[in-house]
């Protein structure tokens, strides 16, 4: 089939016309966002299983077919056996547990393909057939760029623990995290503004502080990243307090020198301020809320601040739950598709609040 340019016809026609190819449009980034979700599940899932470090190559192409014969799998576990990860970890894996941490792996890199190829192709098509305004055209490249770093940032976060550590360096599980947020963030950012919701006169500030909410919930997922990658959730397993307080000892806090390492390696201070944070993200989304109330009253953007600031008082909730449990796969999963669903939200309250027509 090829594809021509087709112009937009005259009067009422086009704006009907106008409308269901926006539709398409939208439908479209909506998927591509639930694709990364999707994404950022499984890849937790493989976090949590240890099975990140499970192909140890970097094949954009061929990696997408999976080892077909025996002696195929038993290349790429050899290949496993040569990391510090497979003596340290799993010494005692046979070639059935190996294929396990394998399958969860590449589905995670099959989904970053997938996504590629959902991004690209469409955006081809409506390209061509004139379904797409300049400014979005510019956005959708930098969403299109956006995802292919996520792709080199992946595999160097790999890289970072194929030898001399047995696990991905927390800094780079974060950066990771990050992107895969920030492209989530702006797919939703994208698809929310082609709706055609009614849209309320809002004060400059709560513009602002909405936006300013985005990044603090963008930080709150890179510190959990960092939790996650020292698996800091397995240790201090009591809440409000932490080894019998509610702040600790600051020489514990500074244990290690030089000072900024504690903000990265220390397992005390990289919870503690994993906690912190969502105590001011929560205190953040209700005065949103409050402030909503005030200043517009009942209606659309009032009912979206209270249902963000909702999202995140369950989403506190499941974190202390999956602390307390000592972060058994299920809660840490739900943990960290939560925030992704927080995120969501958060981006959506924004944007309506930010566009003015």
């Amino acid at each position: 089939m090829t594809w021509v340019y087709d112009p937009l016809p005259i009067g009422a026609p086009a704006i009907a016309a106008r409308t269901e190819r926006t539709r398409a449009v939208a439908v479209w980034l909506w998927s591509l966002a639930g694709l990364v979700f999707l994404m950022v599940v499984v890849g937790g899932a493989t976090r949590l299983t240890e099975s990140g470090l499970s192909i140890t190559q970097w094949k954009p192409l061929t990696g997408a077919i999976p080892p077909l014969s025996a002696a195929d799998w038993q290349a790429e576990f050899e290949n496993y056996k040569q990391i510090p990860q497979y003596s340290a970890v799993f010494p005692d894996m046979d070639l059935s547990g190996f294929k396990f941490i394998f399958f969860f792996e590449w589905t995670h890199r099959l989904l970053g393909r997938l996504i590629g190829l959902a991004t690209v192709l469409p955006l081809v098509i409506f390209w061509i057939r004139g379904a797409l305004k300049p400014a979005l055209k510019l956005k959708l490249l930098g969403v299109l760029a956006l995802g292919g770093l996520q792709g080199f940032v992946g595999w160097w976060m790999v890289k970072s623990g194929l030898s001399g550590r047995i696990e991905v360096a927390q800094e780079r599980l974060a950066i990771h995290l990050l992107l895969a947020s920030a492209l989530f963030a702006a797919l939703v950012w994208l698809a929310s503004s082609l709706s055609q919701r009614t849209r309320a006169r809002a004060p400059r500030a709560l513009r602002l502080t909405a936006n300013i909410f985005v990044l603090a919930v963008l930080a709150q997922i890179g510190l959990g990243a960092l939790v996650a990658g020292l698996r800091a959730g397995r240790a201090y397993n009591t809440w409000p307090l932490m080894e019998g307080r509610l702040i600790p000892p600051l020489d514990q806090l500074t244990l290690l020198s030089p000072l900024w390492r504690n903000f990265l390696d220390n397992l005390l201070t990289v919870q503690f301020q994993h906690r912190m944070v969502a105590y001011a993200v929560l205190a953040f989304a209700l005065a949103q809320a409050a402030a909503a109330w005030r200043a517009l009253g009942p209606g659309a953007a009032n009912a979206r601040a209270t249902a963000l600031a909702i999202l995140v008082a369950a989403q506190a909730s499941i974190g202390i739950a999956t602390l307390v449990l000592a972060a058994p796969l299920w809660a840490a999963l739900l943990h960290q598709a939560f925030a992704m669903i927080v995120l969501g939200m958060a981006v959506v309250n924004a944007q309506a609040l930010s566009d003015q027509r």
